[in-house]
């Protein structure tokens, strides 16, 4: 009983404490704000100079520039619009994203996508850590400081310490940071696009030779994955805030336009720069940031590592955010600073390994994303496939209840997304990352040309598991929905 009450309770917030709130319900007298406000944190999260990398990232699928930017601009706008939908159960539910995912799973049966999303949030965080390390590292080098493991090290220790302390200390001061995150890294992108753009040749770049239509779906689906499908297990994170008669609307579209605007520009310049020089391409797959400080000024090298630590921080922060939420979600009993703690220590000893033991930096991260891509895309199915149904807002008690109207565990959910994972996993392929050469293993017995044919790269389990998971939802599962939706209203009970 006094978990449950706890669970609806809430603690106090301001920017300069650490927030009490954990997966609770946000209360009626904590609700804030308008929707316009979510343009910042998601902005700040989003304005990163890697946007930039990505165009080497795209155009490394064998695709010309106008394919590579058409498949950028649906990539990027389409999956952030899926953080839009899913933002708006945050102002339903008043509740982290992987707690309203209950309702789906049920109580014990959401630990599944719980683990996955905390699986994929501090791995982001590791990944973005990793990449503000080797920049910093690239511009100490090119500024004669020395960049050795000395730097790396000093600066792996500063930029973990600013990330733990966004994520420990909570909403409030996420939110402060963002702001200002979203302010310096805009004005500061600015100028590095203007000191840099006589380093585009449209020459060269117009005479990239288009792809076939494999790789523009391979390339499209690691745009998705890399953007707004690395975000919808958060997307509700920071809406909850909202009050409940907030427009839907507005939250779907400030999350959408907040999310989508800065990697559009980055990516479309990205893609001009990388096709101007093989060089600078082949060079962003080993230090994706700190290979674009070599088209810099001297004088200029110090202010594009702040833009590029702050971008990268402003992301890192909502990861290792979510990341506690989802760990609290999983079932594991701490405070939420203390989670947010332990997914820093994590992030730590991940960076450690990847910046001083490991090589092929973008084979491994090409590797992650799309692995944990098709899980968070059956997730993502199934989720999306529940709001669908779900025609009334959720019922804040039964959330927290295995005995609720949402249940311990809903079998049809929880299978559909082992399924459609093992589908989608059968339809990627991964060979640069050595401990990932198991999947494919589908393309063959789908008469799709096996692991080296034209479909091998395609990448087509993440839309396999996202449409299987959505469609298994809507079909089978409404009826259950619908016998949630006509239960009374579950009283709260005393602590």
């Amino acid at each position: 009983m006094s978990e449950i009450s706890e669970a609806l309770g809430t603690g106090s917030a301001n920017a300069m404490r650490i927030e009490e709130n954990g997966i609770n319900v946000i209360t009626e007298g904590e609700r804030k704000g308008q929707p316009r406000e979510l343009f910042w944190p998601w902005f700040g999260a989003n304005v990163s100079v890697l946007g930039l990398s990505y165009g080497a990232y795209i155009l490394g699928f064998g695709i010309s520039f106008w394919q590579a930017l058409i498949v950028g601009l649906i990539g990027i706008i389409v999956s952030f619009v899926l953080c839009g939908i899913i933002a708006t159960a945050g102002k339903r539910g008043s509740a982290p994203t992987m707690v309203l995912s209950r309702a789906a799973y049920g109580v014990r049966g959401n630990r599944l996508p719980s683990g996955i999303s905390w699986l994929l949030c501090v791995g982001w965080e590791t990944v973005l850590t990793v990449i503000a390390v080797l920049a910093t590292s690239t511009v100490f080098t090119r500024l004669g400081w020395g960049g050795g493991n000395g730097v790396k090290a000093v600066a792996m220790v500063v930029i973990a310490a600013l990330i733990i302390a966004g994520g420990v200390m909570g909403f409030d001061l996420i939110m402060r940071m963002q702001a200002v995150i979203t302010v310096v890294t805009g004005v500061l992108t600015v100028f590095f696009i203007v000191l840099t753009f006589k380093h585009v040749s449209w020459h060269v770049v117009s005479h990239v030779h288009s792809g076939h239509p494999q790789a523009l779906i391979g390339a499209l689906v690691f745009v998705m994955t890399g953007f707004g499908l690395g975000w919808v297990n958060a997307a509700a994170d920071y809406s909850r805030y909202l009050p409940r008669k907030a427009s839907t609307s507005g939250v779907v579209w400030w999350t959408t336009f907040g999310s989508s605007v800065a990697p559009v520009i980055l990516v479309f310049f990205g893609l001009l720069l990388a096709g101007s020089s093989s060089t600078l391409s082949s060079a962003i797959g080993n230090d994706p940031v700190g290979a674009l400080a070599t088209l810099l000024p001297t004088w200029f090298l110090v202010p594009f590592v702040i833009v590029a630590v702050l971008g990268l921080v402003g992301g890192a922060v909502l990861d290792i955010y979510s990341s506690g939420l989802s760990l609290l979600s999983a079932g594991i009993r701490i405070p939420r600073y203390a989670a947010a703690g332990v997914d820093g220590a994590v992030m730590v000893i991940g960076t450690i390994y990847i910046v001083f033991f490991k090589n092929n930096f973008l084979f491994q991260f090409e590797g992650f994303l799309i692995t944990v891509g098709v899980l968070i895309a059956a997730w993502c199915g199934v989720f999306l496939g529940d709001m669908v149904l779900r025609k009334k807002d959720y019922v804040d008690a039964d959330l927290f209840r295995n005995s609720g109207r949402y249940g311990d565990i809903r079998l049809i959910p929880v299978v559909t997304t082992i399924v459609a994972s093992f589908i989608g996993w059968g339809l990627v392929t991964n060979t640069g990352a050595n401990w990932l050469t198991w999947q494919g293993y589908l393309l063959g017995p789908l008469h799709l040309g096996g692991k080296s044919g034209d479909w091998a790269f395609a990448n087509l389990g993440v839309f396999a598991a996202l449409a299987l998971s959505f469609l298994a939802t809507v079909l089978l599962t409404g009826g259950q929905v619908r016998q949630q939706e006509d239960v009374g209203a579950t009283p709260v009970p005393a602590s």
